[in-house]
């Protein structure tokens, strides 16, 4: 029970149904995924989490080296699968957490039988014939702002991040989830983020797998989402009628039109 203390466990819908964890990305929580949960709370049973460092998890379980890694939040991932003994459940990840879901479900293979990713990105940089979306030198000047000072970064950032210029009040509620979160832990995770590289991990996946991508996002453009899915043997790819890199909140209904009809086709 620790464990689920420790990142905020809460689980609702159907209790009958198959389970589906939400994962969210960087600088948010799982509040952010309230426009999806009543589309899949009612066939199916619900678990959301708060990553350590993020939303209420338990900040005294924040260990810098740990968190470091994507391994680490996979780690913490198996973990709340064990202690709930999932089985065969669908891993729902917004962007890093895609990938923090690839490596979950290596480590823990009985208990996540599904992924869907979410404007999933294996690696940011831009390397020979990939196209990643940044230069090194954008990465880098990217962190350092963050680092200096952080809630500039989120205010210019957090619009930029989620599109829609014309829905402003979309961008706000970005900007205050990562002004929320505490700035020592997101420098931290942005670091891993934006330097993580899993694009060798994409080939172990085995389980059927949903790649949901914007028409247009900044930080996972289309290029991505087609090398994913040439990398995962089977998978399907949906591009979105959507843009920004928060498809669940800009456009939750396709969004959980295309997640409902793949749990749907789910043996």
């Amino acid at each position: 029970m620790d464990i689920l203390r420790r990142n905020n466990v809460t689980i609702t819908g159907n209790p009958d149904g198959r389970t589906v964890l939400l994962a969210h990305g960087f600088g948010c929580d799982q509040n952010m995924w309230r426009l999806t949960v009543p589309a899949l709370a009612v066939d199916h049973r619900i678990v959301l989490f708060d990553y350590v460092g993020a939303g209420r998890s338990d900040p005294a379980a924040f260990d810098e080296q740990r968190y470091s890694s994507l391994e680490g939040y996979a780690d913490d991932v198996a973990d709340v699968c064990t202690a709930l003994d999932l089985r065969d459940a669908v891993f729902v990840g917004h962007s890093v957490s895609a990938m923090v879901g690839v490596l979950a479900a290596r480590k823990a293979p009985k208990r996540i039988g599904a992924l869907v990713m979410v404007a999933p990105s294996p690696h940011y940089l831009n390397d020979g014939d990939y196209r990643g979306g940044f230069g090194r030198d954008d990465i880098d000047e990217l962190l350092a702002s963050l680092e200096s000072n952080y809630l500039g970064w989120s205010s210019a950032m957090a619009p930029v991040i989620m599109g829609n210029p014309d829905r402003p009040e979309l961008g706000a509620e970005l900007t205050t989830s990562f002004c929320a979160t505490d700035p020592a832990m997101a420098r931290v995770f942005a670091r891993t983020t934006f330097l993580s590289d899993s694009r060798a991990d994409l080939a172990s996946v085995a389980v059927p797998t949903l790649i949901l991508e914007s028409t247009e996002d900044v930080i996972a453009p289309r290029e991505v989402g087609a090398y994913t899915h040439a990398a995962i043997d089977g998978s399907t790819l949906v591009t979105l009628e959507s843009t920004g890199h928060c498809p669940h909140l800009s456009a939750p209904e396709a969004t959980n039109q295309a997640i409902t009809g793949f749990l749907a086709g789910l043996q």
